[in-house]
Parts: structure tokens; sequence; C-alpha cells
């Protein structure tokens, strides 16, 4: 006889399985490739989600590839820059039925500000996203701001070890935080960012990670708990020390203090106890109609102070007492130019500023002239002392201190020639040649002066 075994009552009427066996991964996720679906979708189904303005230059030049990408799923995308909204839709040829939440979570991503080539690593069958907000764990804005660049980390180490340690990719921008990988990284970095924005640092959760990586290689271990290998972290709330106050002792008095007068015996001082109740009411409400008007005139003085006009200081005034100011004795540096020269300095200024340019010119001829008879007979011709003016060259007098320059040097050469002739005649041939040349020089001086004032007149 076969005994009867006594059956759990939850486990009546389960019966066995023979093509379950223990080989099976029940969590394994089956790759689905197209032909799997028998027939297309009945009814067509669609995403949109708004992006912001910023990214519309990016979306731009990225959505080519954003409707290639998504048509080898059999998905449509839609790109509406004046509405600022992206589209997907399921169409006849899509073969995958959860493609379009995958799009979905695309184009989030895309408006979170990832980039195209992450975005579109949410399309594989292991990976999936995750849009933590943060923006409402913290109200203070400095506080939000800091715990927000703590997750961040100097140049973004952080961020970078937490990418390492979880194998997920991670973008913070404004106040969400976009984290893009597989299940249980997706997991732990939802943790992290809540326990940042939560006050706790992101480098405690580091370590707990670090740890576990190294534990997850140890084979014996892995049907044990870890927690004794887990760093323990307390809490530790440090105050900060008040500065103390100096209490200031009062000389010892034997005597009590005088009894400060009551508020009855106050409204006796003033007349305000025989008052009736209606009195009273009438003078409150003009004490606190003279405060107003106080304040007002107050607030009215502090609103136009803006428009008052600033003192402005005399600079002409300024610069004349600072001039002054410097020690210089202007009459004695006057009589100082007057002795040196013999004019007034003022006399010397006026004859500098108005030169006559055809005095100028007779001048240097006269000289020329002189040196010129010096040069044919041995006699020295006496020089007036003449006061001569240094004068600034004008463009219209250029032209005519050229010709003047050329015709000197003409002479010169004229002179060296009758010298050199004058040597090898006798003497009384020489002093005839000599004395015809001089006349002809002179004459040819004369001309030339006389060109060069004609040539003036007519500039003129």
């Amino acid at each position: 006889m076969t005994e009867n075994k006594p059956i759990n009552k939850n486990k009546k009427y389960r019966k066995d399985k023979p093509w379950d066996t223990d080989d099976i991964d029940h969590w394994k996720v089956e790759e689905f490739k197209p032909g799997d679906m028998q027939s297309h979708l009945l009814e067509e189904s669609s995403f949109a989600t708004l992006f912001p303005k910023y990214r519309e230059k990016y979306l731009k030049e990225v959505w080519p590839n954003v409707v290639s990408c998504l048509k080898e799923h059999g998905v449509h995308a839609l790109l509406d820059l004046i509405e600022g909204s992206m589209t997907v839709k399921t169409t006849r040829k899509t073969w995958d039925p959860y493609a379009i939440i995958k799009a979905r979570d695309m184009i989030k991503l895309l408006a979170r500000s990832v980039p195209f080539e992450q975005a579109k690593r949410v399309l594989g069958d292991e990976m999936t996203c995750d849009i933590i907000k943060i923006g409402n764990i913290t109200r203070n804005k400095e506080r939000f701001v800091k715990r927000r660049q703590r997750l961040i980390g100097p140049n973004g180490n952080t961020l970078k070890a937490l990418e390492l340690l979880t194998e997920c990719y991670i973008k913070v921008q404004g106040s969400t935080v976009s984290a893009l990988g597989p299940y249980t990284g997706i997991k732990q970095i939802r943790k992290i960012v809540i326990d940042t924005m939560n006050n706790i640092h992101p480098i405690y959760n580091i370590k707990i990670l670090m740890t576990k990586r190294e534990l997850m290689k140890d084979e014996s271990l892995k049907n044990e708990s870890w927690d004794r290998f887990l760093p323990q972290f307390k809490k530790k709330n440090v105050q900060t020390k008040k500065p103390k106050k100096k209490v200031v002792k009062k000389k010892y008095t034997p005597f009590p203090p005088p009894q400060q007068p009551s508020k009855v015996d106050l409204q006796l001082e003033s007349g305000e106890y025989f008052l009736k109740e209606r009195e009273k009411k009438e003078k409150k409400d003009d004490d606190k109609r003279q405060k107003q008007i106080e304040k007002l005139t107050e607030k009215k003085r502090k609103r136009e102070e803006v428009f008052v006009a600033p003192e402005e200081s005399d600079i002409r005034g300024d610069n004349a007492e600072e001039g002054n100011s410097g020690g210089v004795d202007i009459d004695a540096l006057k009589l100082k130019l007057k002795n040196k020269t013999g004019k007034c300095p003022v006399d010397t200024l006026s004859s500098s500023v108005t030169p006559q340019i055809s005095k100028k010119k007779s001048k240097t001829a006269t000289t020329s002239e002189n040196n010129l008879l010096e040069s044919s007979s041995g006699v020295k011709v006496k020089k007036k002392k003449t006061s001569t003016v240094m004068m600034e060259p004008n463009d219209d007098d250029h032209g005519e201190a050229s010709n003047v320059v050329t015709a000197k040097k003409k002479k010169k050469r004229k002179v060296r020639e009758i010298e050199d002739s004058a040597e090898k005649l006798p003497a009384n041939e020489s002093n005839q040649l000599s004395s015809n040349n001089n006349n002809s020089l002179v004459s040819d001086l004369e001309d030339q002066t006389s060109k060069a004032k004609k040539k003036k007149k007519k500039i003129k």
C-alpha cells in the first residue's frame, strides 16, 4: 500500500511542470526581433514632449539622425519649432510594441540636454533611463545650488566616479538629473542623488559602492550579508561656538534703585488720566497720523535725493590754484627772461608767431653775396648783427626753399671754377676776371629773388 502524504492546503491545485528545469534563467530578457509580432498594431499611439528654446539649434542639426534612428524601429518622429515640441508615433511598420515607450524616453532625454549619441542608447533592450527632479527638495536657492555642485564635484570628478561605478551616463541640467544605463545602476543613482540633495555627501555612497564592487569578486560571500563589511557613518552634529557676552559688573551699593513711575503715574503727570475715552482715542489717532506724515516726508526726501544734482567744482579755478600753489614766481621769471634776451618774452613770442618771409629771403641772399665777395677778393665784408628767429616751414614755402638751395649750389660751383682759373692766370688778369664775375653773380642773384617774389604773389 502506498502511503498518502498530507498535501499542503495552499499547494492543493499545483501540478508538476516537467518543462521548467533549473537551467532556465527566469530573469533573462529575451530579445525581440522583427517578425515576432504576427500582425501590425490596431491603433496609433503617440507621445509629445516640449523642449526649451536654447535646445532648438541643436535639435535642428540632429533631427535627421533622430528620424533615421527611429525609422529602424518603425516609429515616426516630428519636430515642431513653432510650438517647441517633439512628437513620436507608431506606424503600420512598427514591429516592437514597446518601441514607442523607448522613443518617448529618447525625446525626453534630448529635451533635457542629453546628446543624441547617448540618448539613442535607450532604444536597447537592457537599457533604461530616469529623469530625477531635484528642484523641490530644498526651498533655499543658495543651498540648492551648493548641493547640486556637490553632486557634480570639482571639475566633474564626482560625476565621473558615479558613472564608472554604476555604468550609467549622468547629466545634471537645471533642476533635473538625467540618468541612462542598466536597471541596477539607475536605482543606485536615484538613491545617491536624493541623498545628496538631503545633505548627505556623495562620497559616503561612493565608498559603499566601491566596497560592494570588491565583495562581488569573492564567490564565498555570494550568499552572505555584507552589512559587516560596509562602512558605517555616524552623523556628527557639530555646534558652532557662540561668542560669550562680556558681563560688566556694576558697583555694589547697599541702597536699592529708585522706584520707576507706573503707567498711571505717567498719565496723571501728562493729564491724560482725566481725559474721556473719546478724547483719548482722538489723541491716539492724532499721534498715529503725525507719525505717518513724518514717515511719508522721509520716504519722499529719499526718493528725491536721486534727482538732486551734485555740487560741481570750478575746474578752471582749481587748476589756477594748483598752478600758483606750486611755488613758482611768474614775475621773477619774466624779469629773468627779459635780462637774458633784452626783450620782453611777450614781444619775442609775437615776433616768432608772425615772421616776414620776404625779409628772411633777402637776408639769405645778402649772406651768400658776402661769402662770394670774400672768396673772390681777400677782403672781409662787415656783417650786421641780426637776431635770427626760428620759424616752422609752411607747405607754400617748401618749393621756394628748394629753389634757393639749388641756386646756392650752382653759385658755389661757379666760385670754385673762378678760383681755379684765377690761380692759373697772372695777378692783373685774375683781378679783372674776379671783378667781372662778381658783377655777373650779383645780377643773377637779383633775377632769382625777383622770380621768387613773383611766384609768391601768384600763389597768394
